[in-house]
């Protein structure tokens, strides 16, 4: 009985990193991908390593958050197969409405609806939780908009990230043995800023590793059920799997609900999303990339947009006659003379398309109340409707 509730368990966990890495490897590896700077396979491959990395390490901290901070209790075999299974169902509502749901905020609330249930929840672990999740955007959104509004401008005026026609390193056989050799069209400043964006992908990856493997491998590890390393192996694999096969699609759409972003932009919010997330996970928090994305996301394109304005107006919103630019960051801003804070930006910046979609970033922060909110009400009556599953 036993080992079926584990083979259970197990199918379930696999599930549910399948469906992690489907999303996170959109998110680490879409702006490369769309760049044409690496395939679909060479970055499922690569997220599938580096997933590895940061949930054997920094993963290791969240894992015991979830396992023994929420409740103080230990979460049986059937507990965590069930626990599991809230949290592929909030995934599963969250993909029919196209929403990359924050998945640690899911498995916080699962975890939180059985603590309800059994009177054992740690309210003081929740509240510090809950905490950090209303910090992460906003401070993310900080970081994007003084970026957007004093940086951005003159950065994209001196880093601009080629991509030539034709391979980026070839082998020449000219000589004795092969050697690597630039492509025939591929220039030093190609490969830096192929460098940069391949060595982002990876920290990327890292971070969704050390803040999603524990998602999936902690309700079977907190019963003893299997131990940490057997169950990160398994979490690890399936996020691969998920990238290697549902993420194909991800990768090539990754972004474009919320804005048309270009690659510098996205190399900014890849940067600050993963720095925010695996700092907050090295101290145990179970965060998601997708919050820290999003409000690098909205703050960078506020920043951008408001640079034509003072920014006492900005924040009081009482402009004079000057207009927000709200296409400021779908613009390349491929730009020689980079325009001082409250002076208009050229036409070619003023002339973009929208900025974001409101109605979109609205839709994310529905889902990242309904998400967790579903797994604690359907956590809660499960557990009150069958104690014997505790």
């Amino acid at each position: 009985m036993v080992e079926s509730v584990l083979v259970i368990g197990v199918a379930v966990s696999v599930f549910v990193g399948f469906n992690i890495g489907g999303s996170s490897t959109g998110i680490a590896w879409g702006p490369a991908v769309g760049a044409g700077l690496i395939g679909k396979a060479t970055a499922a491959a690569i997220m599938t390593g580096f997933v590895f990395l940061g949930g054997w390490t920094v993963g290791r901290n969240v894992m015991e958050t979830l396992s023994d901070g929420i409740i103080t209790i230990e979460i049986s075999l059937t507990a965590g197969v069930a626990i599991l299974f809230f949290i592929g169902l909030g995934i599963l509502v969250a993909n029919i409405f196209g929403v990359p749901v924050p998945t640690s905020m899911t498995t916080v609330g699962a975890i939180a609806g059985l603590g309800l249930a059994t009177d054992t929840l740690n309210h003081e672990t929740v509240a510090w939780i809950l905490s950090w999740w209303i910090f992460t955007p906003v401070f993310a959104f900080m970081i994007g908009a003084i970026i957007g509004r004093y940086v951005y401008a003159g950065l994209s005026r001196r880093v601009q990230i080629e991509n030539s026609d034709g391979p980026l390193v070839v082998l020449d056989g000219s000589g004795r043995f092969p050697t690597p050799a630039l492509g025939p069209n591929t220039t030093w400043r190609e490969i830096g800023g192929t460098t940069v964006i391949v060595v982002l992908g990876c920290y990327m990856a890292f971070s969704a590793g050390a803040s999603n493997v524990p998602n999936a491998a902690a309700p079977l590890v907190s019963g003893g059920a299997l131990a940490a390393e057997p169950a990160i192996v398994v979490a690890a694999a399936a996020i691969g799997l998920g990238g290697f096969t549902i993420a194909r699609r991800t990768m090539e759409s990754v972004g474009s609900d919320i804005s048309d972003i270009p690659l510098l932009g996205a190399l900014i919010i890849m940067l600050t999303a993963a720095s925010i997330t695996t700092a907050l996970s090295y101290i145990g928090i179970p965060i998601s990339l997708v919050m820290a994305s999003v409000g690098a996301i909205v703050g960078l394109g506020w920043g951008r947009a408001t640079r034509p304005i003072a920014a006492r107006e900005a924040i009081s919103r009482e402009p004079t006659d000057t207009e927000i630019v709200m296409g400021a960051l779908t613009a390349e801003d491929a730009i020689d003379d980079v325009a001082p804070i409250g002076e208009d930006e050229p036409e070619d910046v003023r002339e973009a398309d929208e900025l974001f979609k409101p109605e979109a970033v609205i839709r994310y922060v529905t889902m990242w109340i309904v998400g967790p909110s579903m797994s604690t009400i359907l956590a809660y009556v499960f557990f009150v409707s069958v104690p014997g599953a505790v």
